[in-house]
C-alpha cells in the first residue's frame, strides 16, 4: 500500500500543474477560467506542493490569499497524514 502514496502524489501533481499552467493561459486569452474551486480541491487531494511552487513560478494567483495560505497549509496536512500513514505499523 505504501508503493502508493508516492504514485498518486506524482500523478495528481502534475494533473495539478497541468490544470493550473491552463487557467493561466485561459486568463491571458480571456478564455473560460478553471473554477477556483477545482484548484483548491486538486490542491486539497495532493496536488498542493506542485501547485504552489508551479503558482509562485508562473506568477499565478500569487495575490489571493487563499492559494498562498491555504496550498501551505494543505501541504502541511499531507506531510502529517503520510507520516502518520507510515508509523501505522498497520498500514506496513
Amino acid at each position: 500500500m505504501k508503493e502508493i502514496i508516492p504514485m498518486y502524489l506524482l500523478i495528481l501533481s502534475a494533473l495539478t500543474v497541468w490544470v493550473t499552467v491552463a487557467d493561466k493561459n485561459a486568463a491571458k486569452s480571456k478564455d473560460e477560467r478553471v473554477p477556483e474551486i477545482w484548484l483548491l480541491l486538486l490542491g486539497l487531494l495532493g496536488g498542493a506542493a506542485a501547485e504552489w511552487v508551479c503558482m509562485k513560478l508562473i506568477r499565478h494567483k500569487t495575490r489571493h490569499k487563499l492559494f498562498m495560505v491555504g496550498l501551505p497549509v494543505f501541504v502541511v496536512l499531507h506531510v502529517i497524514v503520510i507520516v502518520v500513514l507510515l508509523l501505522n505499523k498497520e498500514f506496513i
